[in-house]
Formats: C-alpha cells, structure tokens, sequence
C-alpha cells in the first residue's frame, strides 16, 4: 500500500489532464501562447475570478512566485513576507534573483501567518525614504501557508488594507489556492482581488496538473511590461498550449475545487485519527490538505519500519513550549486527489501500534 505523504507534488497528474494534454498534442497550433487552448484558458480564469484580468502560464510555481514579485518590486526594494513563507525558504532566492537583488524582509506570525501587528512591526521598523535600506515595496501571503493554515477573508483584506496604506502592492502565493478555497467556502474573486490581493500566483501542479501555473494580474494595467519579464525568465513556453489545455482541463466543470475537496477531505480524516492516538499532539488545526503533528518517536519507527514516507519537519516552526522532546519527532504529512482513504487508515493503525 502506498504511504506516501511527502508532498501532494509526489503525486503524478490527474487522468483527465493527461487526456487533455494527448488531445491537444494532435497536429499544429500557433506556438508562444498565441493558441486557442491558452486564450480559452485566459477566459475560464476571467469567468472564475468574475472580471478582466491580465492571465500569464508558466510551468513551475517558483516562476509564479519570483515573476509576480519582481512585478511589484524594485530591485532596491524589499517585498514582506512570513519567515517561512515558500517564497522565503524553498526558492533558492529567485524572487531576489528576478527581481534584481530586491529583499526579502521577515514578518512574524504563528502558524505561518502575518498578522496586522507583526506586519505594522516590520513596517515600523522600515520606514520610507531611508537610503540606507531597502524600501517596502510588496506584502506577499501564501494561502495556504507553509504550516497548513488559511487567511480567513477578513485577515486578508485587514493585511492588504495596511500594504495599500503603506504604498505595497499584494501578492498571493496560491500553490494551494484551492485547497484554502474549499476550506472558507467563498468564491475566488472573495478569497483574492474583492480582499484586497492585485497579483495571485494561482496553482494548479499541487492539484493535479503536469506543470502548470498562471500569474494573474487583477488589474491589466499594472501587467503592462510582464509579458517581457516572463520570457527573459525562460517561461514563455513555445508550445504554450500544453499549458492552455492543462488550465483548461483543471477548470472544466470544477474539476480543481473537487480534487482539492477531496485532498481536504482525506486530510481531515487523517488528523482525526491521529488525534485519537495517545501521544500525538497537533501544534495547530488542519486547514487545507496540510496535517502537523508532533508523534512519539515510536510510532515514528514504525511508519519508517513499514515503508511511510513524509517529511521530519523543523521544530523552529513551533512556539518554544510546543517544540518535541527528545522522545518525539514532528512531522509534515500531506494529502492530495489521488490519496485513498485505506493508506490513511492504515498509516493512523501504524502509529498507534496496531
């Protein structure tokens, strides 16, 4: 039985997507993302998210994330973000790289989120206008986080009220997009531009695609010189429509909302059944397909006696009081569409000795 909980990345691409990328393979079509599949893409995003917006596919979301940035930052600038943030701590400075050596400033916060005092903190300790430092320029939140928690809209539009009010433009790290989404039960447009987001990396490889991404500019206007910045970054694709049909195929009939309901779905009923086991402890709740827990390191033993896999996470992440013991190890344990509800039961029956 597969016990893989590594990464929903671990997980290949969804049937139907695969399909989709045979069937647009077939024959010739305008290359560069001058092809139908790509503009019908660029249209389903703009029906999802209820207005015009500027749409750019890439493959990888690292190129989302660092190409959004260096669109909202100077190369003397700084763009905020948590201190465990993917953009932070596992992009191997692209964003500073793209943006030509611009900053990334910390901000604080638990579970993985800022919160209006850690972000007025960090803006206090910034001011503008100082040569000698680099200048505020971008906020950026991940929804979901890094720790597996989601931004309730009202934190949303609170922390892009306080960017605005500091001349920052927003950026969204959206890797899980979707996941966060069928967690709050709100539309798209809700959870990004109606709170406040302008830029959103929206991803769709965590969720079933091959390798696919979109950069949404909320307003056109601001997406002006990216089309530039995207191709000098190597994203600019010659087969675009091997893109295209993949958002495509994502969007259709809401495919992406239920793979990443079900994602959810059998991450809950992971974390229900290790919070029934003695000796685990889950430092914060489950609020996408992301499951934290600090596990006695016999059960540890076990997973690693019957072939599970996830990831030993840093401690650092936890407050002080709730890091593991010496008897205790805390782990990452990730869920995707493709997860089955026998390796979840089998993994909690593993941990807790049966």
């Amino acid at each position: 039985m597969n016990l893989d909980f590594t990464s929903d990345n671990a997980t290949g691409a969804s049937p139907e997507i695969m399909k989709a990328i045979v069937a647009a393979n077939d024959g010739t079509a305008p290359a560069y993302g001058a092809d139908e599949w790509s503009r019908r893409a660029e249209q389903a995003l703009a029906q999802v998210f209820e207005r015009e917006i500027a749409v750019f596919l890439v493959a990888t979301g690292t190129a989302a994330n660092a190409l959004a940035i260096s669109a909202l930052v100077q190369p003397w600038g700084a763009a905020l973000c948590h201190g465990f943030a993917h953009v932070a701590a596992d992009e191997c400075g692209a964003p500073e790289f793209f943006a030509g050596g611009a900053k990334l400033a910390s901000v604080a916060g638990a579970a993985g989120k800022i919160t209006p005092q850690t972000l007025a903190d960090t803006l206090e300790l910034m001011p503008r206008g100082i040569v000698k430092q680099a200048q505020p320029m971008a906020l950026s939140l991940a929804q979901a986080t890094e720790c597996g928690s989601a931004y309730s809209l009202a934190e949303i539009a609170a922390l892009s009220d306080m960017a605005h009010a500091a001349a920052l433009g927003v950026h969204m790290d959206g890797a899980r997009f979707a996941n966060a989404l069928v967690t709050l039960g709100c539309s798209p447009a809700d959870m990004s531009w109606r709170a406040g987001v302008d830029v959103l990396s929206f991803g769709a490889t965590k969720n079933g695609a091959l390798a696919c991404e979109a950069v949404i500019f909320f307003d056109p206007a601001k997406a002006e010189d990216f089309a530039y910045r995207r191709k000098r970054g190597g994203h600019t694709l010659s087969k675009g429509r091997l893109l295209g049909c993949q958002m495509l195929a994502y969007l259709e009939d809401g495919r992406w909302l239920r793979t990443a309901a079900h994602a959810n779905l059998m991450a809950a009923r992971l974390e229900a059944g290790l919070r029934g086991l003695a000796g685990v402890r889950l430092p914060w709740a489950r609020e996408a397909n992301e499951v934290f827990a600090i596990v006695p390191r016999a059960a540890h033993d076990r997973l690693q006696k019957e072939g599970a896999r996830y990831h030993v996470w840093t401690p650092r992440a936890l407050e002080r009081e709730a890091r593991p013991n010496a008897g205790e190890v805390f782990v990452r344990l990730i869920s995707s569409f493709a997860t089955q509800p026998a390796a979840i039961d089998r993994f909690v029956a593993v941990a807790g000795g049966g």
